[in-house]
């Protein structure tokens, strides 16, 4: 669903939603390019299908992208380009609300950068970044990481920092942190209407005003 304006980024669980994760040549949306892009569809809080495929960057994935997600030049070599990989990927998520750990401030930049650069728009999807999410339903963990959050849960990382993979292990800590309590507010604190995130005291030209922590994905003020 492409747009001139992009979704918002939402605090909630969703039984029906499209989770997805990005491997890149690096952390910089603005440098640096996707090398892997795979989803699941989740239905129900079940998986229904899947979306995956390594893609060729059109050039040299350094060694340390390649240490961490252990893909290499030689893997993307045959491998469809981004103009290729893309469309098929915007047919697979439709409408769906996103899902992914960390996207507010990755995944979901790639992905909207890479959308301007070859349609001129944005995808509209709002999406829901589970790394917000554990922090409000398991308050005091020490890292809210992928990795924390499987071995808090129990499940095995096998395959870590590899798409697909990071995708399974991702929708099973969205599904059991849905069912853990929502945390209860400490006096002073506020959620934020639109995006449920926490919203911050913040002093402006114009005067003091409450801003939600997810700004600039979630624009939401309160004036005081």
């Amino acid at each position: 669903m492409l747009t001139n304006y992009p979704g918002i980024c939402r605090n909630l669980y969703l039984p029906d939603y499209t989770l997805f994760d990005l491997e890149t040549t690096g952390v910089s949306c603005h440098n640096d390019d996707v090398v892997e892009i795979s989803a699941l569809q989740v239905r129900g809080g079940a998986v229904v299908n899947s979306f995956s495929s390594l893609v060729n960057p059109g050039r040299h994935i350094p060694s340390g992208a390649s240490q961490v997600n252990h893909i290499t030049d030689e893997m993307v070599a045959r491998a469809p380009t981004m103009e290729e990989v893309l469309p098929e990927f915007l047919v697979f998520i439709g409408e769906d609300v996103l899902v992914g750990h960390n996207i507010a401030r990755f995944d979901m930049k790639f992905l909207h950068r890479d959308c301007t650069i070859r349609f001129g728009a944005v995808p509209g999807n709002d999406y829901i970044d589970t790394l917000v999410y554990a922090r409000t339903r398991l308050p005091g963990l020490r890292s809210y990481s992928l990795a924390a959050l499987a071995d808090h849960y129990g499940l095995s990382t096998a395959g870590a920092h590899r798409a697909l993979n990071d995708c399974k292990v991702n929708q099973k800590i969205f599904e059991l942190l849905a069912r853990e309590p929502e945390s209860i507010l400490e006096p002073g604190q506020r959620l934020c209407p639109r995006c449920g995130c926490q919203m911050v005291f913040r002093r402006g030209r114009y005067g003091n005003f409450y801003g939600c922590t997810q700004f600039p994905a979630c624009r939401y003020t309160e004036n005081l």
